[in-house]
């Protein structure tokens, strides 16, 4: 997955900053809070109804949490597709084609102190891609970054910079993302105006939370697809059959998948919160 828009590949659940906008492959899992209270004067069933919440929820955000640590252990395994040399022509190559004037950098602890001097409010993303455990585009400033000991992350972060820069559909996507980072609260904030039904009956937000939840995070996993994407057929481009893909292509893949289960954590803790509010 900015100041304006900053965009993680990140190894390691997201370490996020007060950076608002934000791309990358690495998604952040966040089931807001799973501790819920109840009155003393909650009937039995209401109190039981919470205690099965609370493990549901326990239990689905351990699973999630522990899939997610698996798939970012893989890209922060896999194999480099190519040397960092190959990487380079391919990073001037999206730059030429693409009529980007993106800064890149490739950091360690050698040369990271240097770019935290020119962008402060970078300080806390730029060490840890330093640490080899991130990468990111941001608008603000127009940089991407990639670890040294990871350079192929690169690719992905010039295709977010891609999709910044067409102004189009994927720019849409991109100043979407916020909707998957606030869908739980929102989704709370109007089932309480819209109230219970008289009948009794759940209303359209309290049926379809989860899914809604799901879907406000589909911009966040179509956009890091895209990303994806770019990177690998500009790899293509230049290296036609000479170059094995396979690597990068899992890599990515393994990078995406963590954004497709927080999308998935989404919609659970959407349709968690409104339960959760109900009981």
């Amino acid at each position: 997955m900015t100041m304006n828009i900053l965009t993680d590949t990140a190894y390691i659940p997201q370490q996020k900053t007060c950076l608002s906008k934000q791309y990358g492959a690495y998604g952040k899992v966040n089931f807001g809070n799973n501790k819920a209270d109840y009155d003393e004067s909650s009937n039995d069933k209401s109190t039981n109804d919470g205690i099965s919440k609370a493990i549901i929820l326990g239990i689905t955000q351990k699973i999630i949490s522990v899939v997610t640590n698996l798939c970012g252990n893989k890209l922060l395994r896999g194999k480099e597709f190519t040397s960092k040399e190959n990487v380079d022509k391919v990073v001037q190559t999206m730059k030429k084609n693409n009529k980007l004037s993106t800064e890149v950098h490739f950091l360690d602890e050698t040369n990271v102190e240097t770019l935290k001097k020119r962008f402060p409010y970078l300080e806390k993303n730029l060490d840890i891609v330093a640490e080899g455990k991130n990468a990111f585009f941001t608008e603000n400033g127009n940089i991407a970054v990639a670890p040294k000991s990871k350079p192929s992350l690169i690719l992905h972060e010039l295709g977010h910079a891609t999709n910044h820069n067409n102004k189009k559909l994927m720019y849409g996507l991109q100043k979407l993302r916020i909707a998957g980072m606030i869908a739980p609260t929102a989704l709370m904030a109007v089932n309480s105006i819209l109230g219970e039904n008289q009948d009794g009956k759940e209303n359209f937000i309290e049926r379809h939370a989860g899914k809604i939840g799901f879907l406000s995070y589909l911009p966040t996993i179509i956009e890091e697809g895209v990303a994806s994407i770019r990177g690998i057929k500009a790899a293509k481009k230049c290296f036609g059959n000479s170059v094995n893909l396979k690597p990068l292509k899992q890599n990515y893949f393994f990078a995406w998948m963590t954004y497709v289960l927080a999308g998935v954590a989404t919609g659970i803790a959407s349709r968690l919160a409104i339960s959760e509010k109900k009981s």
